[in-house]
């Protein structure tokens, strides 16, 4: 479908068309060396859910930077209300009624929740004075019309706030700004799935209220869930603009998306399991969590659920030096591990790959090359120097290997995410570790991308390496690992084997601290 195809038109419970509040026309922009979009036409309408899709690099961001105010197209326009706009920023187009709720949520910890939602528009006493009081008053009156008993206090740090807060936060900004239009971008992407459902519960009641959503997800089960039409982008171009009804199934979206077959998301789970590589024994950080026992064997995934606050993390963290262990034994073939800091953890031969690959996981200001051999550095120095030479063909052998799709010598910052994950692939994979921790290995990247980390993540278990995933998607963690641990309270609460594998089970097991179930499972050798 072209990309001035007229999208297919929904109705209202009434049977009239919701109107277009914004529309974008024939719309491209070009960066250098870079066709970001190209004569992309779309546009939103209010009371509607409207789903952006498309894998990493398809142009979704710089569509939403367009909408947002952040860039000016190259060619075509935008309008509101029929009106066609030039935004001078993104105030201008939050003045106008546009408002982003970015995946990195643009929050400032330092101010309180009530400076976080009026900044920029802060109320005024004498018509010069920021008034705290009026603010304040503002705040608990529409985070109350958001969610009654958030538990959110006007004058509390935002700090001290979840990331489930903090997105609500966001959205009460939107709310004061009157906005007609909220962009979402990935904004279940560091939610548990409770916070999800009480998310797209309050969509629903924004959408009621006429307000129109662009909601960017790499979810495609929450897109068909919640949307009324979905918009594909491939290479910067409109692909197709459906009726959420009429889509068959996911499959129909992923075809639509990649422009190739994928023959297996999930790649068969046949790697020889070998011997226990590594055993934790009463791991314990006094908080977080406590008498944590598991082990992984060579060849072997393992899964580790959980609600977010389980301590999975905290674990793996624990585990890799990189937060103190106030008790417990890690062993290696036998061995025992004395690992207190990270270098220890890389000489013992473990790699961690971060949840927050952007703050953790990249020095976001240095090339790909750069990343990829940050954790190896003494593999490319002769008698002290650094061989340029050496690492850049390394970093062109492993992106190759990876399908690494952007420039190498290009920032960190300017990859997409799933390019972004691959690049902390490399880096690990380079250090030649045999026990490899992906925490959230696909959060935030396109379907595309996943089947390529699931693809790598058993490639290193074939090579016999003992492989841990935290996940939060528990269809992944049940299609990719032979193992789930569930870990509730900062303790395991089970250990599941592959013929065992259920949701039903899984989450009972993630949800035992809170309904009152006792210690830990027993760990098998």
């Amino acid at each position: 479908m072209s990309s001035s195809a007229p999208a297919p038109v929904t109705e209202t419970a009434d049977g009239a068309q919701p109107s277009i509040v914004v529309a974008l026309s024939h719309v491209s922009k070009q960066y250098p060396g870079v066709r970001a979009l190209h004569d992309v036409s779309l546009d939103l309408r209010r009371g509607e859910v409207h789903a952006l899709i498309g894998e990493n690099g398809a142009g979704k961001s710089t569509l939403i930077r367009v909408l947002s105010g952040d860039a000016a197209p190259d060619a075509g326009s935008v309008s509101i209300d029929g009106r066609p706009v030039a935004f001078d920023s993104p105030l201008d187009a939050r003045k106008q009624g546009i408002v982003t709720i970015f995946q990195e949520l643009m929050i400032v910890p330092e101010l309180s929740v009530a400076e976080n939602i009026f900044l920029g528009n802060e109320p005024l006493a004498l018509g010069c004075l920021y008034s705290r009081p009026e603010a304040e008053r503002r705040t608990r009156q529409v985070l109350e019309t958001l969610v009654k008993g958030s538990g959110i206090r006007p004058a509390q740090r935002a700090a001290e706030l979840s990331t489930a807060q903090k997105q609500l936060v966001e959205i009460a900004r939107a709310l004061v700004f009157r906005a007609s239009v909220i962009i979402m971008d990935e904004p279940t992407a560091a939610l548990s799935e409770g916070e999800a459902a009480s998310l797209r519960r309050l969509i629903l009641r924004l959408i009621a209220d006429g307000v129109a959503i662009l909601f960017v997800s790499h979810r495609l089960d929450e897109v068909m869930e919640i949307a009324d039409r979905v918009t594909v982008l491939r290479g910067g171009q409109h692909i197709a603009t459906l009726d959420a009804k009429s889509i068959a199934d996911t499959d129909e979206l992923i075809g639509l998306m990649v422009g190739r077959p994928i023959t297996e998301l999930f790649p068969p789970r046949n790697a020889e399991i070998g011997e226990v590589v590594l055993r934790a024994t009463g791991l314990t950080r006094v908080g977080p969590f406590e008498d944590v026992s598991f082990t992984v064997r060579a060849g072997e995934v393992v899964g580790f659920a959980g609600l977010v606050g389980a301590g999975r993390t905290e674990t793996m963290r624990g585990l890799f030096g990189a937060e103190r262990l106030d008790r417990g034994e890690l062993y290696k073939r036998g061995a025992a591990l004395d690992i207190r800091t990270p270098r220890d953890a890389i000489a013992a031969g473990i790699a961690y790959l971060p949840e927050d690959r952007k703050e953790q996981g990249l020095v976001l200001s240095m090339s790909g090359v750069e990343n990829i051999a940050m954790a190896s550095l003494e593999d490319y120095c002769i008698a002290g120097v650094l061989s340029w030479r050496s690492l850049r063909a390394t970093a062109r052998a492993a992106a190759q290997q990876l399908q690494f799709r952007g420039q190498l010598e290009a920032s960190a910052a300017t990859a997409s995410g799933g390019n972004q994950q691959k690049l902390v692939i490399a880096k690990w994979a380079r250090t030649g570790a045999d026990i490899l921790i992906f925490d959230e290995p696909t959060r935030g990247i396109d379907v595309g991308a996943k089947a390529e980390v699931y693809r790598l993540i058993h490639q290193l278990a074939g090579e016999g390496a003992a492989i841990i995933v935290v996940s939060s998607e528990l269809p992944e963690l049940m299609n990719v690992c032979h193992r789930i641990y569930t870990m509730s309270g900062g303790r395991i609460r089970d250990e599941v084997a592959q013929s065992d594998f259920s949701e039903h089970r899984i989450l009972e097991g993630a949800f035992a601290a809170h309904l009152g179930a006792g210690t830990s499972a027993e760990v098998r050798p």
